[in-house]
């Protein structure tokens, strides 16, 4: 190991050998990138501006928009200039701030998602109890201790990972920084990174989603004893737009994370990142917008009260 030099800066090489590809996703990328600033700072705005929806789901969602954002900048611009630039590299330290955002703020959404939930199971399983249950206090801790819990598990994951050796190997067959890519190329034992992985992934990957398939077993069995269809039409559409979202975002997490690991990274893999990181935060404003009448009131509400200013 001496005879190597300290890896200062690595190489992302993933779907290089298919430049026409590279060309199509560049431009792909920088769409799905600008829908999904707009689309999440439109949720922000709106539940901030209308009193309607200062209710905890609300704010959920809003950390929902708020970390969509920010873990989509971590990757999209970076991967945007690879595709464009000749020299394909990004530094040690980039390297490491990228997977650490990007680990920190996926973890985040697992625990958030799971939180959702139970704020469902709530307001549909014990509506007359729903304030008193949760109040501010509550749900505010619930999200910070998202935020917290997502953070702890990143800084360990990234700090275990960038400390140990890389004996000169800096190619990453990968778009982006990502852990499992990395971990390829460390050449010595990694079974106490593997077991750390594996831990996170049963706590902030199955736990989570055993919560929200329990919280739901219980919520599709009260809505079934709504009297009012009305009722029954309101609680399905807010939760079908949740259980959308936990459906795109673990689906794919599950496929990344759980499955067996190879040494060599495949392209269906990457596209699988790809949509992990990129597709699913483009479609949670869209999803939670079309499905949710109270959201397409407060838009319209703004927009006409702005149309109005404007003239006058």
């Amino acid at each position: 190991m001496g005879n190597y030099s300290a890896v200062t800066e690595f190489f992302l090489v993933g779907l290089s050998q298919y430049p026409e590809v590279q060309l199509f996703l560049s431009v792909l990328c920088l769409i799905m990138y600008l829908i999904i600033l707009l689309g999440n700072s439109l949720l922000i705005v709106v539940s901030i501006l209308d009193a309607r929806l200062h209710t905890p789901m609300y704010f959920f969602l809003g950390n929902l928009s708020f970390l969509d954002i920010c873990y989509t900048s971590s990757s999209i611009p970076q991967m945007l200039i690879m595709f464009m630039s000749e020299r394909k590299s990004i530094t040690f330290l980039g390297c490491a701030l990228q997977m650490v955002i990007s680990l920190g703020l996926g973890s985040t959404e697992c625990v958030l998602l799971a939180v959702m939930a139970y704020d469902r199971y709530v307001a549909i399983c014990n509506p007359l109890r729903y304030p008193v249950i949760m109040n501010k206090v509550l749900y505010v801790h619930m999200a910070v201790w998202s935020w917290v819990i997502g953070c702890l598990n990143s800084l360990v994951q990234t700090v275990s990972t960038m400390v140990l050796p890389f004996c000169g190997n800096n190619i990453i067959d990968h778009l982006t920084c990502e852990i499992l890519a990395l971990l390829k190329l460390v050449c010595s034992d990694i079974t106490m990174n593997v077991l750390i992985m594996t831990v996170a992934s049963i706590v902030l990957l199955m736990v989570p989603l055993l919560l929200i398939f329990v919280s739901y077993i219980f919520i599709l069995s009260s809505i079934l004893r709504i009297n009012s269809a009305e009722g029954r039409k309101k609680a399905f559409s807010t939760c079908s737009a949740h259980l959308t979202v936990v459906i795109l975002f673990y689906g794919s997490a599950l496929f990344m994370y759980m499955k067996p690991k190879s040494k060599h990274t495949n392209a269906s893999d990457e596209i699988i990142g790809l949509s992990y990181g990129v597709l699913t935060p483009m479609l949670n404003p869209i999803i939670y917008s079309l499905r949710n009448k109270e959201v397409k009131e407060a838009v319209k509400k703004i927009l006409s009260k702005h149309l109005y200013l404007w003239k006058i």
